[in-house]
């Protein structure tokens, strides 16, 4: 079996994953499951970790107190995740939870927060954005969990960046073209790492445009002739990566 079971329910776990390994549930799990799913001992679901593949589990009930989960059969094998980070100026609250959910749904492998002079959020809640990657790929089927990096100031990031690793960078003041055709006209491997860059709310300053650009390895895009929000422009910026030369173009 090698497909998504989309009507059971899904959990990420934690620990190691086995035929027979019994997986004890914390009391937030074990209440999710019994009480917000009103799911009982014998009930299946599906279970993950992002290392093990993922499995079918049975719910036990140990005692009145506790839940467990019995893994009965692999449903889909672990496959690697693919290279593509995400690099983005953290945003207030619901909007940063919007943002990171929707990223892990478009298939980002690393997120990293970009502190930039007009950057409106110096701290960061990492549990928080832990907790919204762990749902998001519950919900949607994600075999791995992005990795999620400590913030870091852009000068920084530019001055350490790898040479193996693209940067997309999606420049509102790019003259306005098709950036599906100005990714695949650069020659990009589907399975070579590559990143993704967007602004704080009010942009980059001219300093900081020039110091991007001045990388080799960037790669200037548009997102079409609207100014997007910083929250929008991740959703599309990801989608046209995704479609020019990601696992939206299938074997190519």
């Amino acid at each position: 079996m090698s497909r998504y079971i989309i009507d059971v329910p899904r959990l990420h776990v934690a620990g190691p994953i086995a035929a027979g390994r019994e997986i004890a549930l914390d009391r937030q799990q074990g209440n999710y499951l019994l009480n917000v799913l009103r799911l009982g001992a014998g009930a299946s679901i599906l279970i993950f970790n992002g290392r093990d593949g993922e499995w079918l589990a049975d719910i036990r009930l140990p005692s009145r107190k506790t839940a467990a989960l019995s893994p009965r059969e692999m449903t889909r094998a672990q496959t690697a995740a693919s290279d593509l980070r995400f690099l983005f100026a953290p945003l207030k609250h619901a909007r940063l939870d919007y943002m990171v959910q929707k990223a892990v749904e478009m298939g980002v492998s690393r997120l990293m927060p970009v502190l930039t002079r007009r950057t409106q959020v110096a701290r960061l809640n990492l549990e928080r954005m832990q907790a919204n990657a762990v749902e998001a790929a519950e919900q949607c089927g994600i075999l791995s969990l992005p990795e999620i990096a400590e913030p870091a100031p852009l000068e920084r990031l530019l001055a350490q960046w790898p040479a193996d690793v693209r940067l997309i960078f999606c420049d509102e003041d790019e003259a306005v073209a098709d950036p599906v055709k100005a990714i695949r006209a650069a020659g990009l491997s589907k399975d070579a790492p590559l990143a993704v860059l967007i602004g704080p709310e009010g942009g980059f300053d001219e300093g900081e445009r020039r110091a991007i650009k001045a990388l080799p390895q960037a790669l200037p895009i548009s997102l079409g002739p609207r100014i997007l929000r910083a929250d929008t422009a991740a959703v599309a910026a990801l989608a046209v990566v995704q479609a020019a030369v990601g696992d939206w173009r299938g074997e190519v």
